[in-house]
């Protein structure tokens, strides 16, 4: 359960440690995304591929994080409504036990 001061209003602002968690997920994504582009790079490149590999790895870091930001982003949004939903029943156990 979320224990919210009576006074607080409630924040639409995930914690600091869902921001932080998000965050951290987009930079390993990034990272993951880079590899798989440098990697793919490699596989089909010979000779000089140095500005190709680093085409790879940029675009494939700047999609990953993308896609990765998509996700995060929903996930917070999707925490915010349920720490809503469930002051609204607090709020209604509440409002019941006052009868």
């Amino acid at each position: 359960m979320v224990a919210q001061p009576d006074d607080a209003p409630l924040s639409a602002l995930p914690s600091r440690g869902a921001r932080l968690a998000a965050f951290a997920a987009i930079i390993v994504g990034g990272f993951a995304g880079g590899l798989i582009g440098y990697t793919l790079v490699q596989l089909q490149c010979s000779g000089d591929c140095a500005v190709p590999l680093g085409l790879g790895a940029f675009f494939g870091a700047i999609i990953a994080a993308g896609g990765m930001a998509v996700v995060a982003v929903l996930v917070l949004r999707a925490l915010g409504e349920w720490r809503e939903v469930e002051q609204r029943e607090l709020d209604k156990r509440q409002g019941a036990a006052n009868r």
